[in-house]
């Protein structure tokens, strides 16, 4: 797996200089599109140079890229990316973000359960509801990576900013739970006494409110020390470093949600020391170790979805109900928006402006193919990652390429 990861890492340093010399796309959408045309140009040639072929299979697989995401780079992506989320900011979203992260995302997994499972059902694929509610769950959380850079290149609202960054962090955490809880009941006998709803809920109450109360001790405990070392930088590194590894090891001993108690902790930690005013050694060097690790492990993971495709079958029915579940992911992401932001009072003159950027800017990312590689072969598997990775794809790069010119065109008007 080291091995694996080595070369994985040597390829995406290199992708990232060719996208920063050439292409001068956004990072994540340059590193996506180049590792597919790897992934095309080894196919092509397995004829020609099969053992190597079979060598660059085994890469993939050998990185698991599942365990590599969920136990490893999801906790610093979440840590870092919450670091620099102001919390007064928040506190004026607070709302809408919670509605999004929340409701909408329960909304968005009904939707996309239901209608994929009638779609498979129209194509005579076999696809239970229960393994379609599966789907509707890992695929509804957003991925603010992709977007945000974009997005404030068109100069959007700074409030909209806050919702579309302050969901997507909180809804990675809340889609995990969802989708754990459905889960359980996928596996759950049928004898079984237990309902969805009381499994589901037990399960939200234990990992979200869990992870969260987790996060803000840990958050806490974290800013003291810092606060207490403040003369000695590289250890304030390091605690942070042992907040991240350990406290999500810990996170799964104790049961609740790892990437929600991240999220807290670190925006904890980066308000209370106020990170953002980047002042003094020990802030500086948090802000550049944290920035840092961010693009690499975000490097690390665009060129591992771009790679891992060739390990699918080219199916037609697959793909087909694929191209149709990126049109009802985008359905559910509007209604899911929709619904929530209407119960709330805005200040925008036209909210629907909002909506719409917030629909075409939720992107789907690795959390979501992650969560499909978890799944074994009896519920689904094959079918859920096919079409994932269809979504995925066409989000990031279709969604991803085209949400800059949406804004600017919307707040144009």
């Amino acid at each position: 797996m080291f091995q694996s990861f080595s070369i994985i890492f040597l390829i995406a340093a290199f992708f990232s200089y060719v996208n920063y010399k050439w292409l001068k796309l956004p990072s994540t959408i340059g590193l996506m599109i180049l590792a597919l045309s790897m992934v095309v140009l080894i196919t092509l040639t397995k004829n020609i140079f099969p053992a190597f072929y079979l060598y660059f299979c085994d890469l993939v697989i050998n990185t698991d890229f599942r365990s590599l995401l969920m136990d490893g780079m999801l906790s610093f992506l979440l840590f870092a990316g919450s670091l620099h989320v102001n919390i007064d900011d928040l506190k004026k979203e607070r709302k809408s973000i919670l509605l999004f992260a929340t409701f909408g995302v329960l909304i968005s997994t009904t939707i996309v359960g239901f209608l994929t499972f009638y779609l498979a059902q129209s194509l005579s694929i076999e696809l239970p509801l229960i393994h379609a509610l599966l789907f509707g769950a890992l695929i509804s959380p957003t991925d603010p990576i992709a977007v945000m850079s974009i997005l404030k290149k068109a100069n959007i609202q700074k409030s909209l900013g806050v919702k579309i960054e302050g969901e997507s962090l909180f809804n990675d955490g809340i889609g995990v739970v969802v989708f754990s809880g459905l889960l359980i009941v996928a596996r759950l006998d049928e004898n079984s006494n237990e309902s969805l709803s009381s499994t589901i809920g037990e399960l939200f109450l234990m990992e979200a409110v869990g992870g969260i109360v987790y996060g803000l001790i840990l958050g806490y405990i974290g800013y003291r020390v810092i606060k207490s070392i403040n003369e000695n930088p590289q250890l304030a590194v390091l605690i942070s470093l042992a907040i991240v590894i350990g406290g999500y090891a810990i996170a799964s001993i104790l049961h609740v949600s790892g990437p929600l108690a991240m999220v807290v902790s670190g925006m904890v930690i980066g308000n209370k020391i106020n990170i953002a005013s980047n002042k003094g050694m020990t802030r500086k060097m948090l802000n550049n170790f944290w920035e840092v690790l961010d693009d690499v492990f975000n490097a690390i993971l665009f060129v591992l979805i771009g790679l891992s495709i060739h390990l699918l079958k080219f199916d037609s029915l697959y793909l087909t109900l694929g191209f149709l579940s990126v049109l009802v992911v985008l359905l559910a992401r509007f209604i899911s928006v929709l619904l929530p932001y209407s119960l709330l009072k805005h200040e925008e003159s036209k909210p629907i402006k909002t909506v719409a950027i917030l629909t075409w800017g939720g992107l789907r990312g690795g959390i979501s193919i992650a969560l499909a590689l978890s799944l074994s072969e009896d519920l689904s598997a094959e079918i859920i990652l096919y079409i994932t990775y269809v979504v995925v794809l066409v989000s990031v790069i279709v969604q991803g390429l085209s949400v800059g010119k949406v804004a600017k065109k919307i707040y144009s008007e």
